[in-house]
């Protein structure tokens, strides 16, 4: 996660937040959503192609953010050429929508303003087959985690098609010094895991990592530093070990509340501030409706993902010093939801957020929405950080 110190003006007139009292009494706090989102969609990008003399329209989302050259670099997986269908999920016994035909891929993009962005170099990260054989089903939501002038791009590299069950993500690590030349580092082979975020900087010593074993999120160490993601295969014993001891590094457990019940990971860079390291995470349940009121909705959400935030320790990062009962944002407007005939949507429901940058005391959010768009978040960073402190006094 990076300050940025563009010259621009775009970042000032985006919301700070703010606290909510709902129906039940108790206090929320809610980011701001940007006037103009989506602020990138797929047609933007040629995303779009005829089948049986219907326009369909793709995909891009979830994407990783940095800023590079006064520049604000991002990486969303771009999809197109896919059939959508319905499936009944038995474990939750209600019907989900899953997506034929459906390989992602990564396309840089870049912006002056934070706000307009476009191909860059027309630049393309492959999980085909096209650059190796690890994984060959798509690669998905990478992160940029920057260290020094080297940017590593993590993200989840599918060895199984999408939507075909379990044991399918790996972590999948690139390279780059100018988002032209990416590098395959190589993959996490051992275990199935998605959502992978390292921390940008050592915290006494120890290279600290984000992980989501379904369905809780996690928190390790990397024994061999950085060379652990430089080169995966090499240090296979330590992520092994990683994954034997995951029950001794559980930092957050997924059914604490109602809309974390399915699941939980963790979404953007970890946030390095004077009282915590800010961890945004996704969650995936049930989102009841007093929240929903506050976002002007009238019914729950069955199943939603929501964006949540935890406060952990700075010198040690495996204590969480407060997790709100509630989450900051939840899917309301028609392209999170179940879209309309300007906005289309793939999986409805769905607010996940992917890269995180701050300006000027305000931390940014770029998230994907229903799996077709990019939306921007904001809030100022000290006000979600009193709200949390205020607030949210962490019970183990």
């Amino acid at each position: 996660m990076s300050i940025i110190k563009l010259g621009m003006n775009s970042f000032e007139k985006l919301g700070d937040g703010e606290v909510i009292k709902i129906d039940s009494g108790e206090t929320i706090f809610k980011l701001d959503s940007f006037e103009n989102n989506p602020i990138v969609k797929p047609q933007d990008l040629g995303l779009t192609w005829h089948e049986k003399g219907e326009l369909k329209i793709g995909a891009v989302f979830n994407g990783g953010a940095e800023v590079f050259q006064d520049k604000i670099m991002l990486t969303p997986r771009c999809v197109q050429g896919y059939q959508k269908k319905t499936f009944f999920d038995e474990r939750l016994g209600i019907e989900r929508t899953c997506l034929e035909n459906y390989i992602s891929e990564v396309w840089p993009l870049v912006s002056e303003d934070g706000l307009h962005f476009t191909r860059f170099q027309n630049v393309v990260i492959r999980g085909d087959g096209t650059d190796h054989q690890d994984f060959t089903y798509g690669i998905e939501d990478i992160r940029i985690v920057k260290y020094g002038q080297r940017n590593l791009l993590i993200g989840c590299g599918k060895i199984n098609p999408p939507f075909k069950g379990e044991n399918s993500d790996r972590i999948a690590i690139y390279s780059t010094d100018d988002f032209m030349n990416i590098t395959y580092q190589g993959m996490v082979e051992s275990f199935d895991s998605r959502n992978a975020i390292p921390f940008s900087e050592p915290v006494k010593g120890r290279y600290y990592i984000l992980l989501r074993f379904h369905p809780n999120i996690h928190l390790d160490f990397l024994e061999a530093g950085i060379d652990q993601l430089l080169n995966p295969f090499k240090h296979i014993e330590h992520w092994e070990r990683i994954y034997e001891q995951r029950s001794q590094n559980l930092l957050l457990e997924a059914g604490r509340y109602p809309h974390e019940r399915e699941k939980i990971g963790p979404s953007t860079q970890v946030i390095k501030t004077d009282r915590g390291w800010l961890l945004i995470y996704h969650a995936v349940g049930e989102i009841d409706v007093d929240i929903c009121k506050a976002y002007g909705l009238a019914q729950k959400i069955e199943r939603g993902y929501s964006v949540c935030a935890a406060l952990l320790d700075l010198d040690d990062p495996r204590k969480v010093l407060c997790r709100p009962r509630h989450p900051i944002y939840i899917p309301s407007a028609p392209y999170e939801l179940q879209g309309n005939n300007q906005y289309p949507v793939d999986v409805p429901a769905v607010v996940f957020p992917v890269g995180a940058l701050v300006r000027k005391g305000k931390l940014i959010l770029y998230a994907g929405a229903a799996d077709k768009y990019v939306i921007l978040l904001s809030c100022s960073l000290d006000n979600l950080i009193n709200y949390l402190g205020e607030y949210c006094n962490y019970i183990a």
